[in-house]
């Protein structure tokens, strides 16, 4: 343990015992970088141009929550907005579309000839600041260990849905993503939520031939729907285009119905699919695991706000993870700095040659 000011950091740490792998020889790193989204990638980039042997390993694909986004998804913000690495992102649209995006970043991982490990699940971390070691498993059950200095978590959210924990959520005809319309035309499908996503998917669902019902637990559509959006969801669902159930929840889901409790009452209806849109989380087992702490009702990462150095020494937080559940707080558009602010105290500490004792918060 290192203590600074009274704060008490752990210098060690360790996720799942490696020792008997079957691994292959282990590759050594400055910086190695768990996550290759955007935010990943632009702290890779920061890393890289600061002199550090840098890799990134993610359990997918290159960007892999944005490639799980709706296949015609449009960006809310500006293609200038979602730029990393000083690169210029290019867009025929105001927004850019998802496709556009995925070819950027691919561009900008060419540019920078990024180290990117691909379907590289991570299956355990151990040791200390300037000597972590981290084993990771591929798609085939093949493993690898990476040796290196600091470790930057830049895991996101997108990948674990916030479950309702009701009947029937396990079902096959549930989905907590939402792709394309065109496989629900003729169906009676249920979106449940009252967000961004949820109204997305339910005008697409409509306009596409589904018999659409809306369910969310508030009295109207969450405030954070986009400005142009909501006129259009609240437009259908007074004109009887979109049934909308407020103020009410699901309490289970069979093969053919689902049931809702509202203000009226138990309430049954017909049901073919079900978007169970319910928004998504920080991977915050793995967090605890590594040893950072999280603290209140939000389970903030206790971190550095200047440095972004966790309570864990030699363990940074970038993106969205920082922010804990206020998962509305920090986008592609600002978590894309992270990387520069890493990369400055990389270069104090890694430059220095020496252990530094944990900052004070």
């Amino acid at each position: 343990m290192s203590e600074k000011n009274g704060f008490t950091a752990a210098e060690g740490v360790s996720v799942s015992p490696i020792a008997g792998s079957t691994a292959s020889p282990v590759e050594s790193f400055d910086v190695l970088v768990i996550g290759a989204g955007p935010t990943g990638l632009a702290c890779a980039i920061e890393a890289q141009r600061s002199g550090f042997r840098t890799a990134l390993v993610d359990k997918g694909c290159l960007c892999n929550s944005l490639f799980h986004y709706p296949a015609h998804m449009t960006f809310f913000t500006t293609s200038e907005l979602l730029e990393i690495g000083n690169i210029p992102f290019p867009s025929v649209n105001a927004k850019p579309t998802r496709n556009e995006a995925l070819e950027y970043y691919r561009k900008v991982a060419d540019h920078y000839q990024l180290d990117v490990r691909q379907y590289r699940h991570v299956t355990g971390v151990s040791g200390h600041d300037g000597e972590f070691r981290v084993a990771t498993r591929d798609q085939h059950g093949r493993d690898s260990v990476y040796e290196t200095k600091k470790l930057i978590v830049a895991t996101g959210y997108y990948d674990l849905p916030n479950y309702m924990k009701i009947p029937g959520e396990d079902l096959g005809k549930v989905f907590h993503y939402y792709d394309d319309p065109h496989p629900y035309y003729g169906q009676d499908v249920v979106v449940i939520g009252g967000k961004n996503s949820a109204a997305i998917a339910a005008l697409e669902l409509w306009r596409h031939g589904a018999r659409v019902t809306l369910v969310h637990r508030g009295a109207t559509m969450h405030k954070h729907v986009k400005y142009w959006i909501l006129p259009d969801i609240e437009n259908r669902i007074k004109n009887g285009e979109i049934t909308a159930y407020f103020e009410s929840r699901v309490t289970e889901i069979t093969p053919d119905n689902i049931h809702l409790e509202t203000p009226r009452g138990t309430v049954t209806l017909e049901n073919d699919f079900v978007f169970a849109l319910t928004g998504y989380h920080p991977d915050f087992a793995f967090l605890r695991e590594l040893g950072v702490s999280l603290e209140g009702k939000d389970l903030l990462p206790l971190c550095d706000k200047e440095t972004l150095e966790s309570n864990v020494a030699g363990v940074y937080l970038a993106g969205v993870v920082v922010a804990g559940s206020r998962t509305n707080e920090i986008f592609i558009e600002n978590g894309r700095f992270h990387g520069r602010q890493i990369a400055v105290d990389l270069e104090r500490k890694l430059a220095s040659g020496s252990r530094e004792m944990a900052p004070a918060y």
